[in-house]
């Protein structure tokens, strides 16, 4: 907590050095970013000494030659990042196998994972299964040991608090899950008043007016740690279609402050996969297709921002990285000169320097086959360097 704090006063200071001036500048597009970095771990990865699993998703089918059930839990789905900053990295496993009723032998996990782009390998360090052994779920779940799993949740942002604490989003509810540093529930779940997916386990029969899995994809903490940003990847009933709602969370009131800012897809049949902070109105959001490899048209990062300088109601968007179109001039990764991520899901943006992110993406094991036709996907790690620096807040890198 001591260095924490020092780290935090130093950012208090510097803060102030970044140029106001700078910081607002508008681009049309940031221009083409390079890949500095590329690694990968393999699609058939699994938790050691891990229970089988896979079983709903069909006995002896295959798919993209991988047959099910599978022999262990996979490490797989990374749907959310935390940055450890020693070049390790916390990832949350999405909900499983794409749904509710294909997941209840899912358990859902946070993994340990060292990516190293010299050899191009991604080590797996550890992790830690989620669940509720102090009872704060008052609905029914799935496992009596109260381990957790993807028939009870669909895991898909994660942010870490400066006192340790992770806050995860849920796609189900939606609902916000406060967790412990070893993986335990601190509360009930926060739901999200007058929205209700289809899983939602309160709709008593009611209409939900949310998409089904449709809940908090990405999820901000802001610079200063005192507020969430849970950003829905479907529009809310009555809401224009390709609106999504980023919503603020006050962590130390716990509660919702009522307020939102609306983020505008390019096109409603996009999706958005991420989302973190660069400062206290700008984020970076990760805004794709719902097409993999060749059929790929739209994968990308932009930077979005609260403003609304042109006041049209929706928060101002700068394209950062085209991911389907990053120079490559030193044949990073064996890739030719320009480097394509083709993935129908890329859900982890993180922030590393002033110029420098990394991205990962959600394999959906072992469904999808971006990469190469009729193979399952690895979980691979990049790092892009931006055409331009962002003027970041100092505190975004803590």
């Amino acid at each position: 907590m001591k260095k924490l704090l020092i780290m935090l006063s130093a950012a208090a200071l510097t803060v102030g050095l970044a140029t106001p001036a700078m910081a607002d500048r508008e681009h049309k597009d940031f221009g083409q970013a390079t890949l500095t970095g590329f690694s990968s771990l393999p699609a058939e990865t699994f938790v050691p000494g891990s229970a089988p699993s896979g079983f709903a998703i069909g006995a002896d089918e295959a798919t993209n030659g991988i047959t099910t059930p599978f022999k262990g839990q996979p490490v797989q789905g990374f749907s959310g990042v935390v940055n450890r900053h020693d070049g390790s990295y916390d990832v949350l496993s999405d909900n499983g196998y794409g749904n509710k009723a294909n997941s209840a032998d899912f358990l859902l996990r946070i993994h340990h994972i060292k990516p190293d782009t010299r050899t191009g390998k991604v080590k797996v360090l550890g992790g830690f299964n989620l669940s509720d052994p102090y009872r704060h779920v008052p609905f029914a779940l799935t496992r009596s040991d109260r381990v957790l799993t993807g028939a009870d949740f669909d895991v898909e942002s994660i942010v870490r608090s400066y006192d340790g604490t992770y806050w995860i989003g849920d796609e189900f509810g939606p609902f916000l899950l406060h967790f412990s540093s070893s993986g335990r529930l601190l509360q009930a779940p926060i739901a999200l008043k007058d929205v209700k997916a289809p899983e939602n386990p309160y709709l008593n029969g009611g209409q939900p007016n949310l998409g089904s899995s449709k809940g908090f994809e990405g999820m901000a903490r802001s610079v200063d740690g005192r507020h969430l940003y849970p950003l829905l990847e479907g529009t809310v009933a009555g809401d224009r279609p390709g609106d999504l709602r980023m919503n603020d969370f006050d962590l130390l009131k716990q509660r919702y402050t009522g307020k939102h800012w609306t983020y505008r897809l390019e096109s409603t049949s996009h999706a958005i996969g991420d989302a973190i902070a660069v400062d206290s109105h700008r984020f970076l959001v990760i805004e794709r297709d719902n097409e993999m490899g060749d059929a790929a048209a739209s994968k990308r990062v932009y930077l979005a921002d609260t403003r609304d300088r042109d006041g049209d109601g929706v928060m101002d968007k700068t394209l950062v990285v085209d991911l389907l179109n990053i120079a490559n001039p030193k044949g990073v990764g064996g890739f030719g000169k320009t480097f394509r991520f083709p993935f129908v899901t890329i859900e982890d943006v993180v922030l590393l320097d002033d110029q420098t992110l990394a991205v990962m993406n959600d394999n959906n094991f072992p469904f999808s086959s971006g990469r190469t036709p009729g193979k399952a996907d690895n979980n691979e790690f990049i790092t892009v360097r931006l055409a331009q620096r962002l003027n970041a807040d100092i505190r975004a890198f803590i």
